[in-house]
């Protein structure tokens, strides 16, 4: 091997190192072509300043905040976080458009033998349409789920978190 070839290995293994799972990247994916109907787009990190991201409700670090560009043409962004369930946690994406209103949650990933229900589309689809001035209250606005307490307070906080992170942001021109 000459040096070209080590050198792109490396770049490689040092890109591999960032970013989302595989597992979790394909279903990123697929939720973003199916919401914004299209099928090839670009997928890139946008960075939080550290002093603020460390400020906010919800943890935006250097690989859970992406811009969705297709044809040039910015569409709006992804949010993929972990929130709490009784003894693990779930990873969840969110897809914002370019006005930061919510047009999708979806669970990902759910590790437990119970609450399994908060993946359902229709409970999650009352997230859609949420905006930076709403406010997500459990049992009120948030419909519960027997069986699934707390994983549905946990996304319920998780969603909270993010409305008021995405607020601070805005208002800060970060976003």
């Amino acid at each position: 091997m000459n040096f070209k070839h080590i050198s792109l290995l490396l770049i490689a293994f040092f890109l591999m190192a960032f970013g989302l799972p595989k597992n979790i990247q394909k279903k990123v994916d697929k939720e973003i072509k199916d919401v914004f109907n299209i099928e090839t787009f670009l997928f890139n990190t946008k960075i939080i300043p550290s002093e603020i991201a460390k400020k906010l409700p919800s943890k935006f670090g250097d690989n859970n905040l992406f811009k969705i560009e297709s044809n040039s043409k910015f569409l709006g962004y992804a949010y993929v976080s972990k929130a709490p369930s009784k003894t693990d946690e779930f990873d969840y994406l969110v897809l914002l458009d370019k006005n930061l209103v919510v047009l999708k949650a979806k669970v990902l990933v759910y590790r437990e033998d119970y609450g399994g229900e908060i993946g359902s589309k229709r409970w999650l689809k009352q997230f859609t349409g949420k905006t930076q001035q709403d406010a997500l209250r459990y049992g009120d606005n948030i419909v519960a789920i027997s069986g699934a307490t707390i994983s549905v307070r946990a996304m319920t906080n998780a969603m909270n978190d993010l409305l008021k992170s995405l607020k601070i942001l805005h208002s800060k021109n970060i976003l």
